[in-house]
């Protein structure tokens, strides 16, 4: 591993998103889900939104997707990224419906379109962390 990207900020594994970094490294997306109304949502929180219920569980859910919405970043946030630049951040609502923000990993993006499909890849940071990525189906 580079020196660029063990310098770079590490997300927040809390109690809460535990299982969701955990799926993670087995190379599965696991999204939380309301054991009341069984609505799936991302990011991991304590309470429904729609019945206000406390009560979660999780649920795998496929690794396919329609692209929502993406943003090109031409300007990094923090300098550890800056050899990165641009790349490319899709929003993609995934087949059972949540939203997830991940890098999107393909040799261009000039073919990037609303609705494109898109399947979730796996990328091995350390053996703490593993994060997501997209691709084209």
């Amino acid at each position: 591993m580079n020196s660029t990207i063990s310098s770079r900020p590490r997300p927040l594994i809390t109690t809460l998103s535990e299982p969701y970094w955990t799926g993670l490294k087995s190379h599965k997306l696991l999204i939380q889900r309301c054991k009341s109304c069984l609505l799936l949502r991302h990011y991991p929180r304590p309470m429904c939104d729609a019945c206000h219920s406390m009560q979660f569980d999780w649920k795998e859910v496929s690794e396919a997707g329609l692209i929502y919405s993406w943003t090109v970043c031409h300007h990094t946030f923090h300098p550890a990224f800056s050899d990165d630049a641009p790349y490319t951040l899709l929003t993609v609502q995934l087949e059972e419906g949540p939203r997830l923000v991940a890098p999107f990993r393909h040799s261009t993006t000039l073919n990037i379109r609303l609705g494109l499909p898109v399947r979730a890849g796996f990328e091995l940071i350390d053996k703490e962390l593993t994060l997501p990525f997209f691709k084209p189906a």
